[in-house]
């Protein structure tokens, strides 16, 4: 089963008559957009949640509900998929590749159809994957996980250019090699600063190889320098940005407050970032009130109508439905230009990617 080239997309037309009315899926995103040789929603989800006890609480008693959640995902349009073969914690290590795999099977024999799904995975750089060989297994390792014979887009989940330069080839030269023996349909990065990305861009071209996207924390308290600069690399030169953790793992949601703390070690994070939000969640808030959406619809908005593909993670139906929300309408110039100055206004920012590299 190939899983990032299935068919059967449905085309809603809507028609209003005396006699009859067709009533639109109520989160239909209004078009994909290019991802490389993939068309993906102009929204994915993430599922870094999906195994992870130790930072989102993950109990193997939701995978009902999250079968739900991908079920909704996907009747609703949205047919990108993040993971990780890291995502899971302990012995529940690759628990999000293989949840993700048997709920597009589940998915597949109760509708008795199949549709469009793109699986963007990420491979980390651990210490002992040292040959391409080494990086080629690991895609396949994923593959078994997901009992799928392709993966959509193969990512590289680090640089390890800082630390440990002659593995950074390597890794490089398992990406062409997981793209050439058609393992991958497209490759991509994630954790890249400009001048990694503009590197790893050159040599894969040169190898007959295109940089499909690159992964980046990306919202707005997460739009610094680098960034931005990232952002602009990936235009000039046809590679999507794909943008994790688009709610700053929940800092932009309005949930929360410097005495209303979520547990675990977000509670820590988000107790030193929290207060030196104000002006920022103040004018999410506002623009959340006047469209009739909440904080965390405005703020994934933002990062669509900069370009990018957000990919909020979810782990309930109330989360999916929220995210869902953020699609089909678009912050007005004047309100990106709001919310942009409040972000500058706002004197803490999201900590930056320990494996974020320059």
């Amino acid at each position: 089963m190939a899983v990032s080239v299935c068919s059967i997309n449905t085309n809603p037309i809507a028609l209003a008559t005396p006699s009859f009315s067709f009533k639109f899926p109520p989160f239909w995103p209004t078009q994909k957009v290019k991802m490389g040789p993939l068309s993906v929603s102009p929204m994915g989800f993430g599922t870094w949640a999906w195994g992870n006890q130790f930072l989102w609480g993950y109990q193997e008693s939701m995978d009902n509900e999250l079968q739900q959640v991908f079920n909704m995902a996907v009747d609703n349009g949205i047919n990108l998929f993040d993971t990780a073969d890291s995502y899971g914690t302990g012995k529940l290590n690759g628990q999000s590749e293989k949840l993700l795999g048997r709920f597009i099977r589940e998915f597949q024999e109760q509708k008795g159809s199949q549709r469009e799904i793109v699986i963007a995975t990420k491979f980390a750089a651990y210490p002992w994957r040292l040959t391409p060989g080494q990086f080629v297994n690991a895609c396949r390792a994923s593959l078994d996980r997901m009992q799928i014979d392709q993966i959509g887009i193969g990512q590289l989940h680090w640089s390890t250019a800082n630390y440990a330069p002659l593995q950074e080839l390597a890794l490089w030269d398992g990406l062409v090699a997981m793209y050439e023996k058609g393992l991958v349909k497209a490759v991509g990065v994630s954790n890249y600063g400009p001048k990694q990305l503009l590197k790893i861009h050159d040599y894969l071209k040169d190898r007959g190889v295109p940089l499909c996207s690159a992964q980046v924390q990306f919202s707005l308290i997460s739009m610094g320098k680098d960034q931005l600069e990232i952002k602009s690399i990936c235009d000039s030169l046809g590679i999507r940005l794909i943008a994790y953790s688009p709610l700053g793992l929940g800092m932009l949601t309005g949930k929360y407050s410097p005495s209303q703390l979520p547990s675990g070690p977000r509670g820590l994070l988000f107790k030193q970032i929290l207060p030196g939000l104000d002006p920022l969640l103040s004018s999410l808030r506002e623009i959340a009130n006047k469209r009739r959406k909440t904080m965390s619809q405005v703020a994934i908005n933002w990062c669509i109508c900069k370009g990018t593909v957000p990919i909020p993670g979810v782990k309930s139906i109330k989360q999916a439905e929220e995210n869902l929300g953020s699609l089909g309408w678009r912050l007005s110039s004047d309100e990106l230009l709001q919310l942009e100055q409040a972000a500058n206004e706002s004197p803490r920012r999201m900590i930056q990617n320990i494996f974020q590299t320059r």
